[in-house]
């Protein structure tokens, strides 16, 4: 029963029908396909909506989760209490000079098409990255030598009294897979990435070597999130995962990727479980081996199964 029914109704006085769902399930909204039901999931149209949205969640004391278009999560089988606010409505993006301007809906992919476009180089290394600039900046997303703090110049957040802010790059406190609106609870609503003039033939061959690469050595052909684990300092986690003879290893409808495994994936008609229940065993295994602690880098959120 979808306890915040009598709620989702003072959404509905700032939302269209279209754009609120009721009791959808998360499979359907993230990377991984698995994941249950949330009460309310909204998609909001511009900032301004996030905004009044939170406001209303706060005032009624009832809880909210932000996401992208859901390359990183991971959500449990017994589903999200509460709103999930879904920002891939949010996909402006405006080149002004070697600035690209884009909200946080936007995915790496249409920045990196846009830089192409216009002959600007430095975010070549994002084109396969197949997650939206919201995330990519809560997390200093990264692939092949680059990462988001080397082209970002400030980022417009929601802070944590629902306060538009500006934050500059020093601001932001980037580091591997982190930064201060993770920490802070913050919510990115755009971005300003500084890059620079280059030769459109030399940045779209690097873009076609880097989606070679992808393709050749990650298991595109299955649903997952990406890299399951951060980089333990060192180490290479996919190395170690393999050492460890765990080059796939399966629990039910979940697996370690026989491509790369550093990639945990879902063989088909996997449950959240049986994804968890694959990361905990490779977490043990490579601690039991190695000494050494993984650490997911999917963000895992949402109920265990009652």
């Amino acid at each position: 029963m979808n306890e915040y029914l009598e709620f989702s109704k003072l959404l509905f006085s700032i939302y269209d029908e279209e754009d609120i769902e009721l009791n959808s399930l998360m499979s359907e909204h993230i990377y991984f396909k698995v994941g249950g039901p949330v009460d309310i999931l909204v998609n909001p149209n511009t900032a301004e909506q996030v905004k009044r949205t939170i406001d209303i969640c706060k005032k009624h004391n009832v809880p909210y989760f932000i996401i992208g278009n859901g390359s990183n999560i991971l959500v449990k089988d017994g589903g999200i209490r509460g709103v999930v606010i879904k920002l891939c409505k949010l996909s402006k993006i405006t080149v002004r000079g070697t600035e690209v301007e884009a909200e946080c809906g936007a995915l790496l992919a249409d920045v990196s098409k846009q830089a192409l476009a216009n002959s600007l180089t430095g975010f070549e290394f994002a084109c396969g990255i197949p997650g939206s600039v919201g995330g990519a900046v809560f997390m200093n997303a990264g692939a092949y030598d680059g990462e988001i703090s080397f082209v970002i110049k400030e980022a417009v957040v929601l802070d944590d009294k629902n306060q538009i802010r500006v934050l500059e790059k020093d601001e932001l406190e980037l580091g591997y897979r982190s930064s201060v609106v993770m920490q802070r609870g913050f919510i990115v609503i755009g971005a300003v990435f500084e890059l620079k003039k280059g030769n459109y033939e030399s940045i779209k061959q690097r873009m076609e070597e880097l989606t070679a690469r992808r393709e050749e050595k990650q298991p595109l052909e299955y649903p997952s999130a990406g890299s399951t684990f951060k980089r333990p300092q060192g180490y290479f986690a996919g190395k170690l995962i393999q050492d460890a003879g765990l080059k796939g290893f399966t629990i039910g409808g979940a697996g370690v990727s026989e491509k790369h495994s550093g990639f945990v994936i879902n063989k088909g008609n996997a449950t959240a479980a049986d994804v968890l229940a694959v990361i905990h065993h490779v977490q043990a295994t490579v601690k039991n081996k190695f000494d050494v602690d993984l650490h997911p880098e999917v963000r895992i959120i949402g109920d265990d199964v009652i």
